[in-house]
């Protein structure tokens, strides 16, 4: 019965908030704290231009606490070390298959140290590639060649790779993109405006699938 109850209470908690977005705070020494004007500046897009109503102002909210469970999207980026305690993954995992998503936006240098942590959440479960034509790519905006490049990096080709949960994309992990860069006030990467466009863009349709999804 105790069981039947926290589901329950998981599955109803998820969709308390309709439409908010939390930043996720992690351990073991990455800035999770990177780019402070990226999601708001994202939100402010959202709300004007495909309709949500999203809380201008993101909640910050830790891996480990129930707290997350009151958003159905998490947004989560950083530079360096990524470290998950076996209660933050079961957390993380339980918020991810009750209908949570997460997006893990390489801010450069991540890559590595969540591979690793990762496994602690889903043991059995790969990053995969996300094809061109999944639907991610084309609502409200469409990116026929998939994700775009927004910051040169180590110059590899922007990549969108995604974990899975029956046939639903729960996570997110954009790489070689660095869509958070794109979204921060133009002053402070001074990059052109249609390249921030683009990154907003794709930023939009992320929110979209995951309020949708």
């Amino acid at each position: 019965m105790k069981l039947i109850f926290s589901l329950f209470f998981i599955l109803n908690s998820l969709f308390l908030i309709g439409q908010d977005i939390a930043i996720l705070k992690y351990n073991g020494g990455g800035d999770w704290y990177g780019n402070p004007t990226a999601l708001p500046n994202l939100i402010t897009f959202c709300n004007e231009n495909i309709k949500t109503k999203i809380n201008p102002k993101p909640e910050i909210v830790e891996v480990g606490s129930s707290d997350i469970f009151q958003y159905p999207y998490l947004h989560m980026t950083g530079h360096g070390n990524v470290f998950f305690s076996d209660s933050d993954a079961e957390n993380l995992r339980n918020y991810l298959i009750s209908g949570g998503f997460l997006h893990i936006d390489d801010n450069y240098g991540m890559e590595p140290y969540l591979r690793e942590a990762l496994k602690t959440v889903f043991p059995n479960k790969d990053l995969l590639e996300i094809p061109a034509d999944h639907e991610l790519f084309y609502s409200p905006y469409a990116f026929p060649n998939g994700l775009p490049k927004i910051h040169e990096h180590d110059g590899q080709r922007p990549q969108a790779l995604g974990l899975f949960h029956e046939d639903r994309l729960i996570l997110l992990f954009t790489f070689e993109s660095d869509l958070g860069d794109g979204w921060e006030d133009p002053e402070v990467h001074n990059d052109p405006y249609d390249v921030r466009q683009q990154a907003l863009k794709m930023g939009a349709n992320i929110v979209k699938y995951a309020f949708e999804n």
